[in-house]
């Protein structure tokens, strides 16, 4: 009966698709007979359903739909029937209740069979995805992508290797021995194996390697030799390898064919995460150096601010000095009788003084000494008194007790407040101006307010002649902060957003705003740590909110 229903298989007969000789194999081991041997065996039913389920998981990797097994089962079951008929007739009645029985139980198990093998995919699947989301470096995203495609083919060891831009040497990217805690120092960059095109080659076509043939197909001939059987699957970009997943087992492990298609699937997944997560590194190795360059940038513009106050105070102040005191002098000297060249030369020393004063102005500008000396608070301080003698806005000034900050951030922000106050001086038309400058929740928080004329945000940003609010955000982006701008000329635009991720030409949304007109910027500043907690001190020891006000 047995020999009948191979030939039956094999043959495709009776609406059974041709099977090869493993998945015959695999379904004479889940028939009713088999049962029966393990049980002449005198091991039990738990045994039986056992073998079905792991032969079920084997058919189902072997891409047999599961209604071609029903099929055979019951082709098998019209054989044994007739043998049973022949051999017991008077038992005929209760033995079909026991073939049914049983397979039923059987179809049950394999269905469930099934689903463990599409269940342990579809997790698979799924848990490469999540892994190319969370990983935040490439190193990360290598470890764990070998460590899910091992646990899914229950290889005793994996590993994952890559070459090299100028195809010359194959790295180790990964390693993972299962039930050991991975150690780091077996991925060191220093392992490194020279590339021929002969291995190369070997390693361009997925195989299955079972004995001492497995060194020939991995780039370490040391490790493949640590067991019997290697899966080897190539990463290809385009017609070219450009790295390797490989597998080994402790035991003869044969490579099913579904288990080799989802690995190639997941191998082509891989390589596209890898060159993802590369273009992502390098773009951020990128970013920052540009960032490191904008920071280098404005340490020369402070610098260069301070060479030409210095510049101006030792030589053009000096001279204009020198010239006012001949003038005074020359002015003594003249007779009285020279009434109206004594006048020209009082309003040439009028003018030179005028001139000595803006220089100063000018000084003071660039280079603001009593921010170094005295700090933020008394830089602000000095600039809102120097802003009334140029503008007649009412200025209000809402100054908490900073603590201390670095001196960058200090600088940025009185650069703000600064191009700020030119604005509202040159454009805005304001009667009234509110500055406030407070620290919480480990942030810098500067608002700026007046009740001017507002003026189009998006015309502002698009002004290729402009740079104020250009030139703001992109300090406030140095310090990795926020920047919100909300300006009403009849209308509002206004959006908070990370300043470090704001890219150049993007479009602002507008709204309408509940803000009468005017304009409003909000800028927070995170702040290191170590300031921070030096200013939670200093509010711990009773400082008070000071507030001064300007008429």
């Amino acid at each position: 009966m047995e020999s009948r229903f191979l030939k039956t298989i094999r043959k495709g007969k009776d609406q059974l698709p041709p099977l090869d000789d493993r998945q015959a194999a695999a379904l004479r081991a889940i028939t009713p007979c088999s049962a029966l041997l393990t049980l002449s065996e005198g091991r039990s039913i738990g045994d039986v359903f056992e073998a079905v389920e792991y032969n079920g998981r084997r058919l189902a990797k072997m891409h047999l739909p599961p209604s071609a097994v029903v099929d055979a089962l019951e082709q098998y079951d019209r054989l044994l029937a007739g043998v049973l008929e022949n051999l017991l007739p008077q038992h005929v009645e209760n033995l079909h209740w026991v073939r049914g029985q049983l397979l039923f139980c059987i179809i049950l198990t394999l269905n469930n069979a099934f689903y463990q093998v599409r269940e342990a995919e579809t997790k698979t699947l799924y848990d490469l995805f999540r892994v190319e989301l969370e990983s935040r470096t490439l190193d990360d995203l290598l470890q764990r992508l070998l460590g899910t495609l091992a646990e899914f083919s229950n290889a005793t060891r994996a590993r994952l290797y890559l070459l090299d831009e100028a195809a010359s040497d194959w790295s180790l990217g990964a390693s993972v021995t299962r039930g050991k805690l991975q150690q780091r120092a077996e991925r060191a960059a220093s392992w490194r194996v020279a590339n021929s095109e002969a291995l190369r080659l070997e390693l361009s076509e997925p195989r299955c390697v079972i004995g001492n043939e497995a060194g020939k197909c991995a780039p370490d001939v040391v490790w493949s030799r640590r067991g019997i059987t290697l899966w080897s699957v190539p990463l290809t970009s385009g017609s070219q390898t450009w790295g390797v997943l490989q597998f080994l087992f402790d035991k003869e492990f044969e490579w099913l064919p579904r288990e080799r298609e989802l690995l190639a699937a997941a191998a082509e997944r891989c390589w596209m995460a890898i060159e993802k997560a590369r273009l992502v590194e390098g773009l951020a190795a990128r970013e920052e150096q540009v960032r490191q360059l904008a920071e280098h940038m404005l340490h020369v513009e402070e610098a260069e601010r301070r060479r030409i106050s210095r510049e101006l105070h030792d030589e053009a102040g000096q001279s204009m000095l020198c010239i006012r005191l001949q003038i005074e002098m020359l002015e003594s000297a003249m007779p009285d009788a020279m009434t109206e060249q004594r006048q020209k030369l009082r309003e040439v020393r009028g003018m030179t003084e005028h001139t000595i004063l803006e220089i100063r102005r000018l000084i003071a500008a660039l280079s603001p000494a009593v921010l170094e000396q005295l700090g933020l608070g008394a830089a602000l301080r000095q600039m809102v008194n120097r802003f009334r003698q140029v503008s007649p806005a009412r200025v209000r000034l809402a100054l908490h007790r900073l603590g201390e900050l670095p001196k960058k951030t200090e600088m940025i922000v009185y650069r703000l407040v600064q191009e700020c106050f030119n604005n509202i001086a040159k454009h805005s038309k304001a009667n009234a101006v509110n500055l406030s400058v407070k620290t919480a929740d480990g942030y810098l928080k500067l608002i700026v307010d007046d009740d001017g004329i507002g003026f189009d945000i998006e015309e502002a940003l698009a002004r290729r002649d402009s740079f104020g609010l250009f030139g703001m955000r992109e300090r406030v982006a140095l310090l990795g902060g926020s920047f919100q701008v909300e300006s009403n000329p009849g209308f509002s635009m206004s959006r908070l957003h990370d300043a470090a991720e704001e890219t150049v030409g993007r479009r602002t949304p507008r709204r309408k705003s509940s803000r009468g007109r005017g304009t409003k910027i909000v800028i927070a500043l995170p702040i290191p740590r170590e300031a921070d907690l030096r200013g939670a001190h200093a509010e711990a020891r009773g400082t008070a909110t000071r507030r001064l006000r300007v008429r």
